[in-house]
């Protein structure tokens, strides 16, 4: 997720490291190689010019204490412009608290609208709501089948009709609402290839009827500069609320996210980051600025291992570490939990320094599917007692996981040397207590 952006602004920010002072010809040097990577990654050219004059200004008016490097304080200002950049603060999502809150979900065709209508629901029934979903697609094949196939899949109601009109749809949909006591309704409204007259004044209508708490621009964020036109024309029409960011965990450049806030003036509220229906977050401002200046998100992976971590698995797994009693048992279900949290790719993006440790994008999440199929293959005795792993028994695991003995043996190796950390941590002094959540293994 926008990793050439992060080099390439890493890279521009070396030319101030290691000198004494901030100088307008150093600070004018590294922003326009950081003006250039903007530009490559498809951000509008105002905006990226404003951008960079913003900075300029800030960095040299700036007192430079000693308790802070040069390198620092213009990566601080540019940490600033980019949460600013991206809206400041994040926006939340307006619930109606006297009645069913009515969510109209547009934009144009593959942008992955009806995939975020069904997270959307998956998280507001997590949070104690009770969605349910309306097909108001009638033209795209197999659109209001999937809808269905969403619904099925998280327990949540759908709305679906032989009606040819989406606006007749949209209007007995309350009526569903009411019969099954449903506190929230999300519309899914039909997209085109292209902006069209015919396509806005549908949309508009449907608005009309519905009068929604959200009207949300869902948008791929995949598609640069033609996004944010879009994001424009949706915006003088429709008039919509917010805007979802989905394939932000793709090959983005970085360009739409960059720009679309400053451009049409909306906040964006969400960002879709994989294909399962877990993958959508709140968006926060400040933490896509901090990755992009690969600062990580420490945050948001802290909220991750927690929402899917186990409270009395982790205090159990504490206690082992305590004890350095920690086994391949405990490290299966550690696998387990990493996995429910996102590709490897999106969990590295969270890690501070992450890009010095290569491309999130080269990361192999395969790798840790071949670590699970070796643990798998070991017998409840074995990975309880690693010692017991002897030659003919590796070679039985390497057979059974479809894996070398060589790539058995590498487990156990790293296997070995994370409990001599563990080991020696134990013996300094264990805190005491670890935040809640899974353990980084």
């Amino acid at each position: 997720m926008l990793d050439e952006l992060t080099r390439k602004i890493d890279g521009a920010l070396k030319k101030i490291r290691g000198q004494g002072k901030l100088t307008e010809a150093n600070i004018s040097d590294a922003l326009r190689e950081i003006r250039r990577a903007l530009l490559d990654a498809d951000v509008n050219y105002k905006v990226a010019k404003r951008f960079v004059a913003r900075v300029k200004e800030k960095s040299l008016g700036a007192e430079v204490m000693r308790s802070i490097t040069p390198s620092q304080l213009i990566t601080k200002h540019i940490h600033d412009e980019l949460t600013e950049l991206l809206g400041g603060e994040a926006a939340e999502l307006r619930l109606n608290a006297s009645g069913a809150t009515a969510i109209l979900v547009v934009g144009l065709q593959g942008s992955g609208k009806t995939t975020f209508s069904g997270k959307l629901a998956k998280r507001l029934k997590e949070r104690g709501g009770k969605p349910g979903l309306v097909a108001c697609d009638v033209y795209r094949p197999a659109a209001i089948e999937q809808l269905k196939k969403l619904g099925e899949s998280i327990d949540v109601p759908v709305l679906t009709s032989d009606e040819k009109d989406p606006r007749r749809i949209a209007t007995s949909a309350p009526a569903f609402a009411k019969e099954r006591k449903l506190d929230a309704l999300i519309y899914d409204t039909a997209g085109r290839l292209h902006v069209d007259e015919e396509m806005m004044a549908e949309v508009a209508d449907i608005k009309a009827i519905v009068d929604p708490n959200e009207t949300l621009f869902v948008v791929d964020s995949m598609t640069g500069q033609d996004a944010v036109n879009s994001a424009k024309a949706f915006n003088e029409r429709v008039d919509y609320d917010g805007v979802v960011l989905t394939k932000l965990d793709g090959d983005s450049r970085g360009g739409c996210a960059l720009s679309i806030r400053e451009v049409v003036g909306k906040p964006i509220k969400f960002a879709s980051v994989g294909e399962t229906l877990d993958a959508l977050e709140p968006f926060h401002p400040d933490r896509l600025a901090s990755r992009i200046l690969d600062r990580g998100d420490v945050v948001t992976f802290v909220e991750k291992a927690q929402a899917h971590a186990d409270e009395l698995e982790s205090e159990e797994l504490e206690e082992k570490l305590r004890k350095n009693a920690f086994d391949f048992e405990d490290f299966l279900k550690q696998i387990k939990v990493i996995k429910k949290m996102g590709s490897l790719s999106s969990i590295l993006a969270m890690i501070p320094g992450a890009s010095k440790l290569g491309a999130a994008a080269d990361v192999d999440d395969d790798a840790l599917v071949k670590v699970e199929a070796i643990v798998n293959s070991m017998t409840r005795e074995e990975r309880r007692e690693p010692k017991l792993l002897n030659g003919s028994r590796r070679k039985r695991i390497a057979r059974g996981s479809g894996s070398t003995i060589q790539d058995v043996n590498r487990l156990l190796k790293r296997f070995k040397e994370m409990k001599r950390m563990m080991g020696g941590i134990a013996k300094s002094g264990l805190p005491k207590t670890f935040p809640k959540g899974p353990s980084p293994f």
